[in-house]
């Protein structure tokens, strides 16, 4: 199965990323075709091989239609020049960001305030359910959809975190905005467009330094650009490159296509490509390097994460308060939570409590484990995963339309199981039991 490696050396933006899966391989003619299912007017893409510090690759740019529209929060972060044509070489930008306003970031080269495809856009932008139905309604394939919707989601969730609003009340402007739309979206037909290959990545490198906000300057790494590597548990690294390399869109299309992040292992390289942005770093090639690689025999295809594991013993504790816990902590974003019986001291039963949660929330749910619970020290480490590649289908039934998660090893369905909820549903409309419509689901599956 293909693999792709991402060399995040020098950042990662979002039309760094589709550039150099361009330059990989992926057919600019079709991209161009199937990001025209969006039903969004007022632009066009552009892409063209070029040179950054010597280093060839292919700088991918959405340009916009001028409708005479200004921008609401122009500023001096020059990391984001545009290449629109000679004599046209500084457009000011900002970031992939919400309603309420840094005014300091940038789609790395070309995050314009582009709501102005018409007036009301301009002030007003679109939020995540806007931006999702627009995705959800296209003629894009299921997996794209899911994908790129996926993406947003994460910039949403850090945006809200930010700014103290939920998912659905944030109103984005840049990331709302066409180029950033494309972004994201051409990012995914790109990757599709590759052969959906398993995405692996280096560490992450940000750079220092500062950056413009409305209500002053703030330090690197952006705000909702950290909280997007935070909630998957991304390690950063930042070097002496004095701007920002990595922005909130790149940030959130490594968060939900990286498996891994560290050095390549058992890869074969077989193709190279690069993702060029736009101004001229001081200290490194202002690309994205991207390795399309055969995986080494004796290398699965699983997908691979690491999670915090949270311990504590407990002798003391009523069982109603363990049931609150239990509940809260999954309400919370925890991906497991357990009891086992074991033998205490003084011939004690007690109850070894284990939370199993990102390593950016270890320290949330070690601090509810402490106050919540009779603990007196929580015992933490980190443990590795080796996960199936998990996939979404449904298939027809008697009673109805089932949805049905597959687990994939090495390209091949391994696992396939019914979603619970969907069976539910489904038996609820019918007047059946879940287990007949669980059962007939079951048959209905083939691998």
């Amino acid at each position: 199965m293909n693999t792709l490696y991402l060399d995040i050396f020098s950042g990662i933006s979002g039309d760094m990323f589709v550039g150099a899966l361009l330059d990989l391989g992926a057919d600019f003619k079709e991209l161009e075709s199937r990001l025209q299912s969006l039903k969004v007017g007022g632009y066009h893409v552009h892409a063209k091989r070029a040179q950054k510090a010597g280093i060839d690759g292919v700088k991918f740019d959405v340009h916009l239609d001028d409708h005479g529209h200004g921008h609401d929060h122009p500023h001096d972060h020059d990391h984001d020049e545009h290449d629109h044509g000679p004599g046209n070489h500084h457009h000011e930008h900002e970031h992939a960001h919400a309603h309420v306003h840094h005014g300091h970031g940038h789609e790395h080269e070309h995050a314009h305030e582009h709501g102005h495809t018409n007036e009301h856009e301009h002030h007003h932008g679109r939020n995540f359910s806007e931006i999702r139905d627009l995705i959800a309604n296209s003629a894009l394939s299921e997996w794209v959809k899911q994908k790129s919707i996926a993406v947003f989601h994460r910039v949403a969730v850090a945006e809200g975190k930010v700014h103290g609003k939920s998912p659905e009340q944030v109103h984005f402007h840049e990331v709302g905005a066409v180029d950033s739309i494309v972004d994201i979206v051409g990012g995914c037909i790109a990757l599709e467009l590759l052969g959906k290959p398993r995405v692996l990545a280096s560490q992450v490198v940000e750079g220092t330094g500062w950056i413009n906000c409305a209500h002053g300057r703030f330090p690197i790494p952006a705000p909702a650009t950290l909280e997007i590597l935070s909630a998957r548990g991304v390690s950063l690294t930042q070097c002496e490159e004095p701007q920002e390399l990595v922005t909130p869109t790149g940030a959130a299309l490594l968060a939900e296509f990286a498996e891994r992040f560290g050095h390549m292992q058992g890869l074969t390289p077989r193709k190279v490509g690069y993702g060029l942005g736009t101004r001229d770093n001081r200290t490194r090639p202002n690309v994205l390097r991207a390795v399309l690689c055969d995986q080494s025999a004796g290398i699965h295809d699983w997908e691979t994460d690491t999670v915090t594991v949270l311990q504590t013993n407990l002798d003391d504790i009523n069982p109603e308060i363990l049931g609150r816990v239990m509940k809260r902590a999954l309400g919370e974003g925890a991906l497991d939570v357990f009891y086992t019986p074991v033998q205490m001291k003084k011939n004690r039963p007690g109850v070894l409590l284990s939370v199993l949660c990102g390593e950016g929330d270890a320290e949330r749910f070690t601090e509810m484990l402490l106050t919540e619970t009779t603990a007196f020290g929580v015992r933490r480490y980190t443990s590795e995963r080796r996960k199936l590649r998990r996939e979404f289908g449904v298939v027809d039934t008697q009673y109805g339309r089932v949805a049905v998660k597959y687990g994939k090893l090495d390209g091949k369905v391994v696992q396939a199981a019914p979603e619970f909820e969907s069976c539910k549903r489904v038996a609820e409309d019918n007047q059946v039991s879940v287990k007949a419509v669980y059962d007939a689901a079951n048959r209905a599956i083939k691998v």
